[in-house]
């Protein structure tokens, strides 16, 4: 009889220990403290990617503008593209470049806005020539920078 009864509590019994559900949080902590600021270095990753698509994106068009007049746009308005703005970034105005006359030299520059994943503003520079790694901030951040270092 004695037996039958000890079988009786312990089947009834459900749920978890508290030692149980420390080790489980305690897990899901540690999970998380590795995943979260490699989830945030992918985001802001991304929005990167998308200052440099809209740039070479305007590249392009600067290029086909210039074949056409013989010099480069003063606007992003005179341009043949159809690409919004990016929507973490504020564009500058296209200023020229080393020669100093839009002749024959550009310079564009995309400043990020609001937070950045603790990164802080940076800035992503196009010229004719493609990626400006001497006038962007961004290539001090290889971690989020999309051409790498």
């Amino acid at each position: 009889m004695k037996n039958m009864r000890s079988r009786e509590t312990v089947s009834n019994r459900s749920g978890f220990s508290l030692v149980e559900l420390s080790v489980v949080v305690i897990i899901i902590g540690v999970l998380a403290a590795f995943g979260i600021p490699r989830m945030l270095k992918s985001v802001e990753r991304s929005k990167a990617a998308e200052a440099f698509q809209y740039l070479a994106t305007v590249r392009a068009a600067q290029e086909r503008y210039q074949a056409r007049q013989g010099t480069y746009a003063a606007t992003l308005t005179d341009l043949d593209m159809e690409q919004s703005a990016p929507k973490y970034f504020t564009v500058g105005t296209i200023q020229p470049g080393a020669s100093g006359s839009l002749e024959d030299s550009w310079s564009l520059t995309l400043t990020r806005q609001g937070a950045s994943a603790g990164y802080g503003a940076y800035t992503v520079t196009f010229t004719q020539e493609g990626y400006d790694s001497v006038n962007s901030t961004i290539q001090s951040m290889p971690d989020i920078n999309p051409q790498g270092t």
